[in-house]
């Protein structure tokens, strides 16, 4: 028997049965370099699983210059394909010499038909590979299925409905007997909400009789979610909103309660207290100690397998609300609804979890009298530092007058960004494009936005200059398909990351689409029919699996509490499982297949 390691995907999805059937099936064959060990059009024999060389896979219906498909090292598996298909589609032939394990024909399929989901991986898309990698890190706790995949149906109580004559005695009757914090109030065919501290200030504090009825007393608009809804959106909705109960609603029914009591009692880790205690903080220095276990939070998330785009949202309401309370802390009420804090960047796109530097800006009201308006957001910028946001290197902050302004001022120095068309305008009006208000009144944010997309709308020479930019970097892959391999590894930032968050976005300023996410970009390209769904999925989960490579790197930093240590953004391919180079290499080629087609559709071949 053969001791072989069987620890990656596919062969976790056997048991250990099927795993024993493997080593004892298995041969170890020794090939020369450039010999063939699979013809293109030859019936597949074997599933080869490389233990030491590399191996090239070729397409020979390509010239020379573009025939090399991918490339293959110590651990990586093909010829599965071909025996599923019937013949190969491609020609793989040693680069060097070469050992490999080889399973027969037979025994792969004997296991494909005994287990399905090891039949089903070598089928599956970028996305369903990308589950598997986060199922495999999951360790311990709450599991993956249990957290991410918990609905809202399994975590919902029954609603206390009672009609809008119920008075407030039946309606405190009712809520004692019923063990609730809050009711639903009947209004024709919708309903509002009433908590238990509504009911006690109409006694108390508005000195409404016992017999009041309970359609007198004002109603809190429902904040609701449908019963498929993930659990973990449930939070992220309680978190951005402020709230601590979302009403379940079914073909326009209340059908349920979640309370956040319910959510974090159901996810038993104490991670997930963080939000209670940002919501509590009194004061600036409980603020900074809620702020820093937020990478213990993401600790906890990564380890237990949630899927990123989920940690993305309820990090990105967390980091809203910290700013949102520092920013309620330092500045008059007086001012709030005259003026709008905003955070752009990746903190405004709602895709950074650990805190990055500070990208803030802030929009005041054309009539708005603040005297010391810029002692104040000096105030804010140290403060903000010292909840663990760093200063911005290019000084885009509210401490900078230049990302300070009125309305009026922020649509003139839009314009002005669109007519100079330069390196620096165009880095401006990208980040404007991505600002996402976290403090005061939104609704001048939205006025500005909406001035930047008519101002752009069918500027074609103006896109073709904004999208250039995906062109800055390279896509690290060889001439012949491969991952590169430097020692110091491959920036994943610049070679994945950018070319997806900026394309997207100068499609998105195309087709004047106002969310700022780029995953929700990408459903209103797919929506619009500019881009295929499933590409628009692929693009989705390799954004995801960069995200994820670069946020490892940035957690073990973190955990050593070294600033200094290897750049989080690079990547060296070598420390990476098989499973993790094969997903990044599909995801690499996806980002050049996306770059082709921007430079197609804003004629960057011109340029």
């Amino acid at each position: 028997m053969i001791d072989l390691d069987l620890s990656q995907p596919p062969f976790t999805l056997l048991d250990d049965a099927g795993r024993e059937r493997v080593r004892q099936g298995v041969d170890l064959a020794y090939f020369d370099g450039d010999e063939i060990l699979l013809e293109a059009g030859q019936p597949g024999e074997y599933v080869f699983l490389i233990h030491k060389g590399e191996v090239a896979e070729i397409d020979t219906t390509q010239p020379a210059a573009r025939e090399r498909l991918g490339h293959y090292t110590r651990g990586d598996l093909f010829g599965a394909i071909s025996i599923l298909n019937g013949k190969s589609r491609y020609r793989f032939r040693a680069e060097q010499e070469s050992l490999c394990y080889l399973l027969p024909r037979a025994l792969f399929l004997e296991l494909c038909d005994a287990y399905p989901p090891f039949a089903e991986f070598f089928r599956q898309t970028l996305a369903h590979k990308a589950r598997l990698l986060t199922e495999q890190r999951a360790e311990g706790g709450v599991t993956m299925a249990g957290f991410m995949l918990a609905t809202v149906r399994e975590c919902m109580r029954e609603p206390l409905v009672v009609p809008g004559a119920t008075s407030i005695a039946q309606a405190v009757t009712a809520i004692n007997e019923w063990h609730a914090d809050s009711l639903l109030v009947g209004r024709g065919q919708s309903h509002g909400m009433i908590t238990k501290t509504d009911l006690l200030n109409a006694l108390v504090v508005d000195e409404r009789g016992r017999d009041t009825p309970l359609e007198e007393l004002g109603h809190v608009e429902l904040i609701t979610v449908t019963p498929e809804k993930y659990l973990f959106e449930a939070l992220v909705i309680m978190t951005r909103h402020k709230i601590e109960r979302v009403v379940v609603v079914e073909a326009q029914r209340p059908v349920g309660v979640v309370e956040l009591t319910d959510v974090l009692s159901y996810f038993s880790s104490r991670s997930y207290v963080v939000g209670l205690q940002v919501e509590q903080a009194e004061s600036l220095e409980a603020l900074a100690a809620a702020s820093r276990r937020t990478p213990e939070l993401v600790g906890a998330l990564m380890a237990q397998g949630v899927k990123l785009r989920f940690a993305m949202g309820l990090l990105a309401a967390l980091n809203g609300r910290i700013i949102n309370k520092a920013w309620g802390f330092l500045v008059d009420e007086r001012y709030h609804a005259d003026s709008c804090l905003m955070v752009m960047g990746s903190e405004g796109r709602g895709e950074q979890i650990l805190k990055t530097d500070q990208d803030n800006g802030l929009i005041l009201d054309d009539k708005l009298e603040w005297p010391d308006c810029a002692d104040r957001m000096q105030h804010l910028t140290e403060t903000l530092i010292a909840l663990g946001y760093p200063p911005c290197p290019g000084n885009i902050m509210v401490s900078n007058p230049e990302w300070v302004g009125t309305v009026s001022q922020w649509k003139r120095r839009i314009a002005r960004w669109i007519e100079v068309r330069d390196g620096d305008s165009l880095m401006k009006l990208a980040i404007m494009l991505d600002s996402h208000a976290v403090a005061g009144n939104p609704a001048l944010l939205d006025e500005v936005r909406t001035a930047l997309f008519a101002q752009c709308a069918g500027n074609e020479l103006l896109l073709s200059y904004f999208a250039r930019a995906i062109l800055r970097f390279s896509t690290p892959l060889t001439l012949f398909g491969s991952l590169k391999r430097p020692q110091h590894g491959i920036d994943i930032k610049k070679g994945g990351i950018f070319p997806i968050v900026h394309g997207v976005r100068a499609m998105a300023l195309e087709r004047g689409i106002h969310p700022t996410s780029t995953l929700e970009r990408l459903a209103a390209l797919a929506e619009e029919g500019r881009l295929e769904p499933g590409f628009a999925e692929d693009l989705a989960e390799a954004l995801s699996l960069f995200t994820e490579l670069r946020l490892k790197q940035q957690l073990a930093r973190h955990e050593a509490q070294d600033d200094e240590a290897s750049n989080p953004d690079r990547v060296v391919v070598q420390e990476l499982s098989s499973l993790e180079r094969d997903l990044l290499r599909e995801a690499l080629h996806i980002v050049k297949d996306f770059k082709q087609r921007l430079s197609h559709r804003f004629h960057l071949e011109y340029s």
